[in-house]
Formats: structure tokens, C-alpha cells, sequence
């Protein structure tokens, strides 16, 4: 796909770990290549010219040589550095789970230029939005949609009829939403209240004009939450550790907020 042995990307820095003494590994998402793991050797040094390019979560435009194992970039320059969210830990949390999503539904050198531009959508939103929960859910959502996993929420799995407004239920094994008389092919799927329901809908189909939404109930916050999350685990056969960090920092939090 890439036969030159220096080429040009523009990429966002979604996860980064040390090699060495001064090298750094970094897993950037493209829009030409989906993910992609490259080096940028002397990073770390305080004299890097690489190193505030190639931040977590900046997207940049790259200058990359071919290696033999891994690609090394040879020139950064930032495009968007997403400051704000770096700079709040909540924030920046989110934006962590965001980046572990996109890596776990998607593969290396395998583009997919609409989940590009759903990140750099949620990344911008997370940099100011009040309800950050909802954004998630949005992206959550949207996500699952582009990438061949999108939940069935307005016919039932099994009859396929319109799912009306009543006692129906969400089964993640199964991939949506159930009629009452259907819930017997998965007793193990929880109730989705009518609220829930229609909330995931038009975040599904209509998030633009969801997320205006001035006020959304807590209980209704949480249930959509828990069935997406719910869903998102049993696909990934694993729930991702960003997922309980995020849930502890927000827990922590409560108690700041409550006091203010």
C-alpha cells in the first residue's frame, strides 16, 4: 500500500510507551491506514524538536520512514493539540476511553477515514462539552455503527416487528433491543425503560440535536450507560481498564461536586 520508504500522514496520538532511554512507541490513528505503531526516536530528550507534536491525543501532520520492524518518524508538526484535555485529569480520562474503543474495534493498516473523523469529532467536543457522559454514549453509539456492530433499537431481534413503547428488553448477546414476546430468547437481558430507549435512538440517528438536550435525568444517564457498556464488554470479549479507571475518577469526584 505504502511502497515509498518516506511518506507523509496526518495522525492522532492515541497511546505511547517509553523505549529506551529517549525513544518513545507511539499507536497513532490515520485516515489512510487506520492504526498505525511507529518510533519517535529522541523524543524524550528536553531538546527534542519531536516531543510537544507528539503529545497524547494531538493530532499532526507526520514525515515517516520505513524501518524494518517499525515505522520512525523523522518530522512532527501539530494540527490540533487538544491542550484543554490534556490539562484536566476528568477530561483526559475520557478521552483515554475514547482512545481504547477506537484501538479495540478497529485493526492496523486497515483505514477506515469515517472512525478517523467520528475521533477527532468526539476530541473536540470532549475539549468544552458540560455533559461529557453523553458525548461518550454519542460516540459509543456511532462507533459501534462504523465498525459493523451497530444495535438493533426499533425492531425486535426476533419477530422484527416495530419495537413499541412497553416492559421490552436490550440483550448485548443478541444485539438489541427485545419485544415482551420475545424477551424468552434471552432471559438474561435486563428491562429497557421507554426513556433509555429513546435516548440511544437519537443518539444513534440524531446525535447533533441530542446532545442540545439541556437536561437528561440521572437514572436515565445511568441505564444507557450500562446497556452500551454492557454491550460493548460482551463484544470485546473484555472490558477495557480505562472503563474502571473512568468509573473511580468519577466516583472520587462526586463528593467535590456535591460540596461546590
Amino acid at each position: 500500500m505504502r511502497s515509498e520508504r518516506v511518506y507523509r500522514t496526518e495522525g492522532i496520538v492515541l497511546r505511547g510507551h517509553d523505549l529506551g532511554e529517549a525513544d518513545r512507541i507511539l499507536t497513532l490513528y490515520t485516515p489512510n491506514s487506520g492504526q498505525l505503531r511507529v518510533v519517535a526516536k529522541g523524543m524524550r530528550r528536553i531538546k527534542s524538536r519531536k516531543a510537544g507534536h507528539l503529545d497524547l491525543f494531538t493530532r499532526s501532520s507526520l514525515l515517516v520512514a520505513r524501518g524494518r520492524q517499525l515505522d520512525i518518524v523523522t518530522q512532527a508538526e501539530t494540527i490540533e493539540n487538544f491542550r484543554p484535555i490534556r490539562e484536566n485529569l476528568l477530561r483526559s480520562s475520557y478521552c483515554h476511553y475514547v482512545a481504547d474503543l477506537v484501538l479495540s474495534f478497529t485493526a492496523e493498516n486497515l483505514a477506515s477515514y469515517p472512525v478517523y473523523t467520528l475521533a477527532l469529532v468526539v476530541f473536540r467536543r470532549l475539549e468544552t462539552a458540560e455533559d461529557l457522559d453523553m458525548v461518550v454514549r454519542a460516540f459509543e453509539l456511532q462507533l459501534l455503527g462504523l465498525t459493523g456492530y451497530r444495535p438493533q433499537l426499533h425492531r425486535c431481534l426476533e419477530c422484527s416487528e416495530q419495537i413499541q413503547p412497553g416492559p421490552n428488553a436490550f440483550s448485548a448477546r443478541l444485539g438489541g433491543v427485545l419485544c415482551p414476546a420475545c424477551s424468552e430468547s434471552d432471559r438474561s437481558a435486563p428491562p429497557i425503560s421507554v426513556p433509555a430507549l429513546k435516548v440511544m435512538r437519537n443518539l444513534q440517528t440524531n446525535e447533533d440535536s441530542m446532545l442540545r438536550v439541556a437536561h437528561l435525568e440521572a437514572e436515565v444517564h445511568s441505564e444507557v450507560e450500562r446497556c452500551l457498556q454492557e454491550y460493548i464488554v460482551y463484544h470485546l470479549e473484555a472490558r477495557p481498564r480505562s472503563m474502571g479507571v473512568l468509573e473511580r475518577l468519577r466516583r472520587e469526584l462526586q463528593p467535590q461536586a456535591a460540596s461546590t
